[in-house]
């Protein structure tokens, strides 16, 4: 991915994913690739055939809002994709421009001592290529992918122990890779995202898969259903909020539904994290990692 032609990509991946008959067409005939023709989304988006062209090709980089409304019509958009294929249609800004204006990456001391406070409630702090910036001792004690410098997208994708821990790790996958083309927008020639685009695109298969599928969701709270090593099956909930004054950093706050088994496990949870962080004690997490770590060395 270099970012050189990212609406013609988006405009791509999306119209071979409409089939003819989703938009009143015959799909009769042999067709050398799959979902619709250029000639077709043309014709249906009230646009000449050359010029559609012009647009994939990355020849024109700039058409006109109505133009990319009608074309997100005949391609199923819906609003954060049509969002997300006008943001790649703007002029495009200078890389230095923006990287100019950008504030730096620092958690608001605010924010950290108000995770700190929130003892049965597993939260973070992330940034848009969802590098971990931030996380209480039940967070961490969640998962050790919750510390500070990790890349969550990666450790999803690469670690086993995430794809132990996640009983949805499909769902969730396909919802971390729209959601990070979603949140970046059209800045895709970004140096940490090519980096981190490019690393996981070797690595993972399904990763390469989910990123040519050019999905667009917006960042919403969702339901994790957990396979934890220590305390077995639960579900957590979780929100996501933007951190006003930041660079778009995001705090994401766990939460078990009241009364629920799920409740007691994470209160369990919690009380193996408050042993392991007691002073002169040794928890069950630090014997639990340690068995892990001799695990791996045999």
């Amino acid at each position: 991915m270099d970012g050189k032609n990212a609406l013609g990509e988006f405009l791509r991946a999306r119209r071979e994913r409409v089939r003819p008959e989703d938009v009143g067409l015959s799909g009769g005939g042999l067709r050398r690739v799959p979902g619709l023709r250029r000639e077709e989304v043309a014709l249906l988006a009230g646009i000449s055939s050359d010029y559609y062209l012009r647009l994939e090709q990355g020849r024109d980089r700039n058409p006109s809002v109505q133009v990319l409304e009608a074309l997100a019509r005949v391609l199923h958009l819906d609003a954060s994709a049509t969002a997300h294929l006008v943001g790649l249609g703007q002029p495009e800004r200078p890389a230095v421009s923006r990287r100019r204006v950008r504030r730096p990456e620092a958690v608001p001391m605010s924010v950290r001592e108000l995770l700190d406070t929130w003892s049965g409630h597993p939260a973070y702090v992330q940034n848009r290529f969802t590098d971990c910036l931030a996380a209480n001792a039940l967070c961490r004690a969640l998962s050790p992918s919750y510390t500070p410098g990790v890349n969550l997208l990666r450790a999803v994708f690469l670690d086993p122990a995430e794809h132990q821990l996640r009983r949805d790790w499909d769902e969730l996958t396909a919802e971390g890779v729209a959601t990070l083309r979603g949140h970046i927008g059209p800045d895709v020639d970004d140096p940490r995202l090519v980096e981190l685009v490019g690393e996981l695109s070797v690595r993972s298969d399904r990763f390469r898969h989910l990123w040519s599928r050019h999905e667009v969701r917006p960042m919403l709270g969702r339901t994790s259903l957990l396979s934890h090593p220590l305390v077995g099956d639960f579900e957590l909930r979780s929100n996501k909020f933007e951190i006003p004054g930041t660079n778009a950093l995001s705090m994401v706050v766990f939460h078990a539904e009241p009364g629920s088994r799920s409740a007691e496990l994470l209160g369990l949870l919690g009380s193996l994290a408050a042993s392991e962080n007691a002073p002169g004690e040794r928890g069950s997490l630090a014997a639990h990692e340690e068995n892990a770590t001799l695990d791996e060395d045999r």
